[in-house]
Formats: structure tokens, C-alpha cells, sequence
């Protein structure tokens, strides 16, 4: 899928991008990074920067520019199912879910719980028939895995068994990457049908703020370059906490961090498919605690993805992260103003954009169903207004208040009922009546059952019986196979 276009929505002028992207380059020449491990320092100093006498890690002017000259861009990332393409790049915005919550709202109680495998491979089966939502970025953390390794694999199995969407995955330690590259080349093909349409990308968060290297993270991100995995150069910087309480500032430092990630992935491999991930957050400095659903939070969010288009990088943020526990009104009005305000500047992968709840600590499976509704109108609005002879229609109202003094029964407005308008799937238009006689539900009590059904119905086959054999035989698959069956 191409994507929608966005960019209308920049809160900076030309030369406020201007001073921000000489502040970024000037962290990263002239205070650089701590903590640089040896996998980091070789391949950036061969490269052309230097440890100065502190230890920090400084990237020179000159490689700084040949990087942002050299990253790749406008690629894509593909779906195992062809037409779940997403090109990035060029201010083409898609929405999809993301997080790692350690707690799931059950379905059933109502009560928060810790988050299984089973919960995730059900967030991607919801994911892969919700036509708003494009990718799926795995939500939460399967706290029923023994270890990290079983904890990384079977999250990458369970993702792709749920949806045919692209998928985007993480690693905890850089020795697991291998089998999870190996599991995407068995469900491939082949290592060179996997490398030709990559339908599983990486996050990474090379960088932690202030400013230093996280070393088993960029390890993580060199493994990833080395088997051909497309990598999400992430950053979390908060305003206010780890980085500065300034909306420039923060904004400045989270890029210079994003940056410093890329290159180093970008030395290690000039071909490497990298995406421009910062992530400014804010902190509430009432409580030190992460805000996800603030407006301070939704400007420095946009204003990011402007610099990143500023910088022609393809690039993904977060928004949707709402404070509110539940999918209520809170829930709504926090998730439509930062995800709005998102696709409005152009962001090509807006992760968190549905699902999550309580600051990214939670997820709810009915969330998907709504945010999937909430998702159609933002995309909507986005598509802006045609004017032209035709979509003026001077003619037809003409011959309307002369004739029938309506427009409903006319063949243009048949027509462009099903092809011009966004009707929700679970929205309710109805009148009060008829809401009353059916109950007087709220959204999440119909999003509840609409959920059900999906999970009851919807079970995912792109995975052959054969194919799951051969990956059961070869990894330690830990998701029941009477999981993936229709019961």
C-alpha cells in the first residue's frame, strides 16, 4: 500500500528546522556519546570519527553528511501477503500497533493481567482483519515465556502466524537475532526470498538518553544489518527527564541520539534498510511518570517527523500512547489529537497508534477494534478537498432547486456514497431510538462483542500445516498449535 499523503501540519518554519538540525549535528560532533562498546567504536572511527579524551564517541562533520547522503530511502517494507506492502518515504503515513505492555485488559474479567503468547497472537489475528490498521508492531510481552530466548522467538512466531501484515519485532539479547532470521528465511523460502521482500523489520534502541550507547542493543542492531533485517533506529527521549524540558531541546538531542544509532548501523552496511525512529516523549513532572496522551508530547511528535522529513529519512513515532486505563473518552480524545497531529506531518509508521493503554503498561484487545474506526477518519482527513468543475457540481444544483430540492436520489451522490465517504464499522449513527431499543451500549461494550466475533471467526492460514511442521521441528515453538485452530 502506498500510504496516504501527509505533511500539511508543520509547526516549524524554515529556519527553526535549520537551527534544530545544526544543534543535532553539533551534539554529535561536539559532545558525541558515551558508553560506545567496541562493536560501535571501530567501525564509526574507521569511518571518520574519534573518541575524544573523555571516551566519548564524536562523529565528524563530514560523516555525518555522507550518512544522511547515504541512508536508503524510500524503501519498502513488506507483508507476507503482497498487497500488505508499505512503501515508505515521501510523507506516505500508515498507522499500526506497537508497545511491549507487561499487562493485558482480559476480555472476559475486565481486569488487568500479566500479557501471554497467547494474548499476542490473538492482537495480531485482530490486526490482520482491521483494514485501517497496516502493519503490526508486537504489543505486548509474553511474561509466560521462561527466557529471553524463547521470550524473542516465539514473540517473532507469533506475530507472523497472526497476520499476513508486516511485522515488526524486537530482541533482548544479539544472540537470538540469528534464530529469528533463520525462521523468517524458513517461512520465505529461502535467505534470498526473505532479503528480496523483508516482512519482518526490527526495533532497536541503539541510543539511550542522555546521549549514551546501550551495548547489547547495538549489538542487536549489527546483528540485524548482518542477516539482512530491516532495523527501527529508535529513540525515547523525555522531556524534562532524559532530555532537556524544552520542546526544542528535547527534540534536538532525541535526533542527534536517533542519528548516532543509524550511522553506526549505516557503516556496518551502506545497503542496511534503517528507519528514522525518534521518539520524543513527555515526562509529567508532576509525578516523573511518562505522559502519552499530552499536546505537548503531540507538537514535539510532529515537529519530529518534520526534521525527519526535512531530512528525506523514511521514519516512524509513537502516538496513541493514551494515559487512560480503559477505551474511554480520555482514551479517545488523547489518541485522536496525538495521532492526528502524526499523520497530519507525515509520518510514514505511526506505531502505538492503536490497542495500548495506560501510558504503553497495558493493552486491550477491544482498543484495536475501535482505534481501527477512530484510524479510517484521521486517514480521512488526509485526503483533503478536490476542486475542480465536476466536484463544484455548479450544474447540479442547479437543476436540483429547480427540480426535486434534494440531492439524495441523483447518480452522482449514489455513486460517491461508496467511494468518497469513511463510515465506521462500530461508530453508532443511529438515532436515539433506535440506540435505545438495542440497548443503549456504549463503544466499548459493541467493540467487546465485535472483538469476540473476530477471534471466534477469523484464524489466519497463510501459514501452511506443512511449513508450521517444519518450523516446530526446527525452533522451539512454545504457542499451543490448537491455538491456531478454528474451534
Amino acid at each position: 500500500m502506498g500510504g496516504v499523503m501527509g505533511g500539511s501540519y508543520q509547526p516549524l518554519d524554515s529556519k527553526e528546522l535549520q537551527q534544530i538540525d545544526q544543534t543535532a549535528r553539533s551534539i554529535l560532533s561536539d559532545i558525541g556519546m558515551a558508553d560506545a562498546p567496541d562493536c560501535v567504536v571501530e567501525p564509526v572511527t574507521d569511518a571518520g570519527g574519534h573518541l575524544d579524551e573523555n571516551g566519548r564517541l564524536r562523529f565528524s562533520p563530514d560523516l555525518i553528511d555522507k550518512a544522511l547522503n547515504g541512508f536508503k530511502r524510500d524503501f519498502t517494507l513488506c507483508g507476507q501477503a503482497k498487497e500488505n506492502d508499505i512503501q515508505l518515504g515521501a510523507g506516505r503515513v500508515h498507522a499500526g500497533s506497537g508497545g511491549a505492555a507487561p499487562l493485558i485488559l482480559d476480555l472476559d474479567s475486565g481486569q488487568y493481567r500479566e500479557s501471554t503468547l497467547k494474548d499476542l497472537y490473538d492482537a495480531a489475528r485482530l490486526v490482520d482483519n482491521l483494514d485501517n490498521i497496516h502493519f503490526f508492531s508486537r504489543s505486548m510481552t509474553a511474561r509466560d515465556m521462561p527466557d529471553v530466548r524463547l521470550l524473542d522467538l516465539n514473540t517473532a512466531y507469533a506475530c507472523l502466524a497472526g497476520t499476513r501484515k508486516h511485522v515488526i519485532s524486537a530482541a533482548t539479547e544479539a544472540a537470538n537475532v540469528e534464530e529469528i532470521a533463520k525462521m523468517c528465511y524458513a517461512i520465505a523460502g529461502s535467505k534470498e526470498a526473505f532479503l528480496a521482500r523483508p516482512f519482518l523489520s526490527m526495533h532497536c534502541n541503539m541510543s539511550v538518553p542522555p546521549l549514551r550507547f546501550d551495548p547489547e542493543s547495538c549489538k542487536i542492531g549489527a546483528a540485524a544489518v548482518r542477516f539482512g533485517i530491516p532495523l527501527h533506529s529508535n529513540t525515547f527521549g523525555q522531556m524534562g527527564a532524559s532530555s532537556p524540558v524544552t520542546l526544542a531541546g528535547s527534540i534536538a538531542q532525541t535526533i542527534a541520539e536517533t542519528l548516532a544509532g543509524m550511522i553506526f548501523a549505516w557503516v556496518l552496511n551502506p545497503e542496511a534498510k534503517i528507519t528514522f525512529g525518534a521518539r520524543t516523549m513527555l515526562t509529567d513532572l508532576r509525578t516523573g511518570a511518562m505522559s502519552g496522551g499530552s499536546a505537548e508530547g503531540a507538537i514535539a511528535t510532529a515537529a519530529t517527523i518534520q526534521m525527519a522529513n526535512y531530512y528525506g529519512l523514511p521514519n516512524s513515532v509513537i502516538a496513541g500512547a493514551t494515559d487512560s486505563k480503559i477505551a474511554d473518552a480520555q482514551s479517545g480524545y488523547e489518541k485522536s489529537l496525538t495521532v492526528t497531529l502524526a499523520a497530519q506531518a507525515g509520518c510514514n509508521l505511526i506505531t502505538q497508534a492503536c490497542g495500548m493503554q495506560a501510558s504503553l503498561m497495558g493493552c486491550a484487545l477491544e482498543s484495536y477494534v475501535i482505534d481501527n474506526d477512530m484510524l479510517g477518519t484521521i486517514l480521512k482527513s488526509l485526503s483533503g478537498v478536490s476542486v475542480n468543475e465536476e466536484t463544484l457540481a455548479l450544474s447540479s444544483i442547479e437543476e436540483v432547486v429547480h427540480g426535486d430540492g434534494h440531492f439524495l436520489g441523483r447518480e452522482e451522490t449514489l455513486a460517491r456514497m461508496q467511494s468518497d465517504f469513511v463510515y465506521p464499522e462500530i461508530g453508532d449513527r443511529r438515532s436515539i431510538d433506535e440506540w435505545m431499543v438495542d440497548g443503549a451500549r456504549d463503544i466499548r461494550s459493541v467493540a467487546i462483542d465485535r472483538t469476540r466475533q473476530i477471534l471466534k471467526h477469523h484464524h489466519p492460514s497463510h501459514l501452511s500445516g506443512d511449513l508450521d511442521n517444519v518450523l516446530r521441528d526446527r525452533f522451539d515453538i512454545r504457542l499451543p498449535r490448537s491455538s491456531l485452530e478454528k474451534v
